[in-house]
């Protein structure tokens, strides 16, 4: 079945289906249709512990409402301006050499249960990261990478004393430069427990609490509904009126079909990313649905560019020229064309191709390492030959008795990485490779990925630059490696060769240096050598974000031309879409 065969025949499938009662799951009679906002949420599966709100534990859920409506940042990148621009923070100020930040916050900012929001707290939190001895709850490896101590300086203000020149301390750990950020914890309600299995949720006591202006009503692994709480330090201090909608709900919508009934019908007021055919579907039943922007490719490109991962400890993927030979054989400009129709663009290197990093893509392109977006089949071929492969009877390359075999883990709940291992997988075989797809549910992938259980697995563990080259490259730095078996906080692929230790001083390097450094751009041909010649990755395609907004109930969502900020609903910035909501009609 063609692409636009499928786009016809779901569009038709919506038109004549009657919505069943089935999916009508977000009644709540206290408060009316038109005072709720229904946000999907990103993942299919039902959420393991939905009762546990503590964001230091790896695995909790976040995107279910938490650091949407209740923990707020301190500020938030905008993609748009490029700006830096306050929240809970005031300013961020280095000293001359970089190594000393002064954070200061609002006057004024409160807990939702009416305490004080204070340094004591920030200074809490992050030395609770910096006392964490195994390194495993989360930021606690990028706080003891880099802060050396944190102290208060009054009740407004915090000192953090680096152990070396970071001038991007706060773009990448307090500005929501991607989906998170470090968020603070209440220290009276954390002080005495332990944060390894503290779960803050205690509804008789008001927690979870946060400084946003919602407050959690109930929580089941599918369903979060969250109501305005009216006593929200932002309007009492008079920094921002209260947001309009009485009520926001997280829910899990599962399958696209279900997701573009429920948004046909106005019982979704955003979907989280959906196919062309689906998009198309919708807005032939429900015309009041946008995207981003108004005509092909409607998506918006999100910073996380898609790649696949090898277990670089795991044979046969220990050979950098196999690794090799699979980047050679893929075919990026037909992953493009079959599984994302058209709305998206090949990677070429690492890199989110965002104007900032361009002239680090162009070189590295120059340099003759970037990704052919047509393969190369034939050279592909050749180095699996070279490693003692030879074609059986089947069609596939063979080595004492056994295929080249390449199972490729990926999300089972995204439509969007199916597809692309489907295509992957088909240009795997066509070459001789024994590849398959090996589907998981989100939480076993990347389980998987982090513990090293994988051979070949799709993801975007690369993401993090967005105007810079160092975020992405230091994910797999060396100083992240630890044996399979044991979780990672980088470095997934385990590339621990003398070329990867190399690459990783070379990253260091770049780390101190002021943004814009015209040395940074040298070090990054320098390093990313390594990259082209182990492959512990390969990058695929960029990230194409297709997130419908019904405007029936709700005007103001953020598109390309009421650009004040991205439209992640599922980032920690969706404080920002919260507040700018008006009522339709309004």
């Amino acid at each position: 079945m063609n692409s636009r065969f499928k786009r016809l025949f779901l569009a038709a499938l919506l038109l004549i289906l009657a919505i069943p009662a089935s999916v009508q799951v977000f009644a709540q009679s206290d408060v009316a249709r038109e005072d709720t906002v229904i946000i999907d949420i990103d993942s299919s599966d039902p959420i393991p512990n939905p009762e546990n709100f503590n964001w230091l534990v790896p695995g909790t859920a976040r995107n279910q409402g938490a650091h949407q409506l209740m923990w707020e940042p301190l500020f938030i990148l905008n993609y748009e301006s490029g700006e830096i621009q306050p929240w809970l923070g005031e300013s961020f100020t280095p000293n001359e050499t970089q190594d000393v930040w002064t954070l200061k916050i609002r006057e004024g900012i409160k807990w939702s249960d009416g305490v004080a929001y204070s340094a004591d707290d920030i200074v809490f939190t992050f030395q609770t990261l910096l006392d964490d001895e195994t390194v495993t709850l989360n930021e606690a490896a990028n706080t003891q990478q880099w802060v050396s101590s944190i102290e208060k300086v009054d009740d407004l203000t915090v000192q953090f004393n680096l152990k070396a020149p970071n001038p991007r301390f706060q773009l990448d750990y307090f500005s929501v430069r991607i989906w998170g950020n470090n968020n603070i914890l209440p220290k009276h309600v954390f002080e005495g427990q332990d944060p390894f299995t503290f779960t803050n949720y205690d509804p008789e006591k008001g927690w979870p609490l946060g400084t946003g202006p919602y407050k959690l009503v109930s929580a089941s692994p599918t369903n979060f509904v969250w109501d305005r709480d009216d006593n929200w330090w932002g309007a009492a201090t008079g920094w921002h009126a209260l947001p309009e909608p009485l009520r926001v709900i997280f829910a899990i919508t599962g399958s696209e079909e279900n997701k573009a009934l429920l948004m046909s019908d106005g019982q979704l007021d955003s979907s989280m990313n959906v196919t062309l055919g689906a998009f198309e579907a919708i807005q032939a039943r429900n015309p009041n649905v946008i995207a981003w922007s108004e005509n092909l490719p409607y998506a918006w490109a999100d910073p996380c560019p898609r790649e696949m991962s090898f277990n670089t400890e795991v044979a046969p993927w220990n050979d950098p020229n196999l690794r090799k030979a699979v980047s050679l054989v893929i075919n990026r400009n037909q992953i493009v064309e079959v599984a994302y129709e058209g709305t998206t663009t090949p990677s070429s290197t690492l890199f989110v191709q965002y104007g900032g990093m361009s002239p680090y893509i162009d070189a590295i392109v120059a340099a003759g390492m970037g990704a052919n977006p047509d393969g190369d089949v034939e050279a592909g071929k050749a180095l699996i030959e070279a490693a003692g492969y030879t074609l059986n009877g089947n069609g596939l390359y063979e080595k004492d008795g056994a295929t080249l075999a390449a199972p490729i883990e990926v999300n089972q709940n995204s439509i969007e990485y199916v597809r692309t291992v489907n295509v992957v997988v088909e240009q795997l075989r066509a070459a001789g490779i024994d590849a398959t797809a090996q589907p998981l549910t989100e939480t076993t992938a990347n389980d998987n990925r982090a513990f090293g259980n994988f051979g070949i697995a799709y993801n975007w563990d690369n993401c993090g630059s967005v105007n810079e080259p160092w975020n992405s490259m230091n994910r797999l730095n060396n100083n992240f490696y630890v044996p399979v078996g044991e979780r990672a906080s980088g470095n997934n692929p385990r590339w621990n060769t003398e070329g990867a230790k190399a690459y990783s001083a070379l990253v260091d390097q770049i780390g101190v240096l002021p943004l814009g450094d015209p040395k940074i751009q040298d070090l990054v041909l320098e390093a990313y050598k390594y990259i082209f010649d182990e492959t512990p990755f390969i990058p695929l395609v960029q990230a194409s974000k297709l997130v419908p907004f019904d405007t029936t109930y709700w005007t103001g969502w953020p598109t390309q031309t009421n650009n004040y900020n991205h439209p992640a609903t599922w980032w920690n910035s969706t404080h920002q879409i919260i507040l700018n909501l008006k009522k339709a009609g309004s």
